[in-house]
């Protein structure tokens, strides 16, 4: 599965943590934005654990949005910048 994150974090030490995670996981397309592409749930979960373990949850927000297929197709975009990737499929 294909996720984009997206983070607000007040602390620079926790955000620096965040990145340095997500960095593992995807690809940064905007500052406070990264594309995480071929993600299987279990992969997603860890993730997951380990960005929740890193910000204040009365402070900090961390958001995932899973896009399918249809919806990578459809993507649009302005100015500078790449399509996000969707990954390598195998046909079985």
């Amino acid at each position: 599965m294909f996720y984009l994150v997206c983070f607000d974090i007040v602390d620079d030490r926790a955000r620096n943590r965040v990145v340095k995670c997500l960095k593992a996981y995807g690809e940064r397309v905007q500052k406070s934005v990264f594309e995480c592409a071929n993600l299987t749930e279990e992969k997603f979960l860890k993730m997951k654990n380990r960005l929740e373990g890193l910000i204040s949850d009365q402070e900090d927000t961390i958001r995932y949005y899973p896009l399918c297929r249809g919806c990578l197709k459809s993507f649009e975009f302005s100015g500078t910048g790449v399509p996000p990737e969707q990954g390598k499929f195998r046909v079985v």
